[in-house]
């Protein structure tokens, strides 16, 4: 394949990228693709690990591609990466065309660009520095011919640092998808998010809770393993709406390990999540040029 490579200038830390850190909004000026002609760009969010937000990015994914859409993911996180291995692409590699990245088709159709799909070895560690991980995650942006699109998911890494400041500035995103879990710190965490989405003027659709309850076998009772869920409460506390609780699920867990998410993922799991994605409007143009939809 083409050498993947990461340019001087988008490896600089730029002075508007410190001035967002700091507080402030800095100017968004999206990177252009005129390879592809992506429609929505969904990011999913959460402010630290171990919530299932990968799990949630495919889940979407999986049942948009269901209803007969056109649907690709961005993998940018990057030294954590699990979506190719969801979707059954252990061993395969991402083609490319000198510089252009193609990104992997899984077997039902779904596109995705992950840094997995780059290394030799899947298990080889991403050993990049900041600046260099911001940089790959452009060209998985404004490098790769993802084609005509309905949906982009961005399957960001945990937390609200500079990586995610790079996909909010770098890409066109119509929305965020905040996914938690029950726990005490749920409340700083989204707020964290929530945050982070207004500074960059970019609207939350909702938030999704993972791991909300595990269904006894016996009598079908929801019980809550970690306690009450806060999701009522914190989701009033900043104006969010609620897109789905999702159990613990042992079945689906070994599905997403053996790549079989597609044809394990029980139908109707996000109804409320995917109304609202399906429900947004499409950009007034494409991401591509004209050339690109010719």
């Amino acid at each position: 394949m083409g050498a993947f490579h990461v340019t001087r200038k988008e490896a600089h830390m730029s002075c508007e990228h410190a001035t967002a850190a700091g507080g402030q909004t800095a100017p968004q000026e999206f990177e252009e693709n005129n390879l592809s002609e992506v429609k929505r760009v969904i990011a999913v969010l959460s402010g630290k690990g171990g919530v299932g937000k990968s799990l949630v990015t495919g889940s979407l994914a999986v049942e948009l591609a269901r209803a007969g859409h056109k649907v690709g993911i961005l993998d940018a996180d990057i030294t954590g990466p699990s979506i190719p291995k969801m979707f059954g692409m252990s061993g395969r590699h991402a083609m490319g065309l000198g510089n252009l990245l193609l990104p992997e088709i899984s077997d039902h159709g779904v596109k995705v660009m992950s840094s997995n799909l780059l290394l030799k070895n899947e298990t080889d560690p991403v050993l990049w520095r900041g600046p260099v991980i911001a940089g790959a995650i452009r060209q998985f942006w404004s490098e790769t011919s993802w084609g005509p699109l309905d949906y982009l998911l961005v399957d960001m890494p945990p937390g609200t640092a500079d990586v995610a400041l790079t996909v909010f500035q770098s890409l066109p995103v119509d929305g965020i998808v905040i996914v938690t879990s029950p726990q005490d710190l749920v409340s700083m965490i989204v707020a964290k998010a929530v945050n982070m989405a207004e500074k960059m003027n970019i609207p939350v659709l909702g938030i999704v809770e993972n791991m909300a309850y595990v269904e006894c076998p016996d009598c079908g009772k929801k019980i809550e393993v970690f306690g009450p869920s806060k999701l009522d409460a914190v989701a009033e506390q900043y104006g969010l709406e609620i897109l789905g609780r999702l159990p613990i699920d042992p079945a689906l867990a070994a599905a997403c390990d053996a790549g079989a998410i597609e044809d394990e993922l029980p139908a109707g799991l996000l109804p409320d999540a995917l109304a609202k994605v399906a429900g947004l409007p499409e950009h007034v143009e494409p991401t591509g040029s004209d050339d690109a939809s010719a």
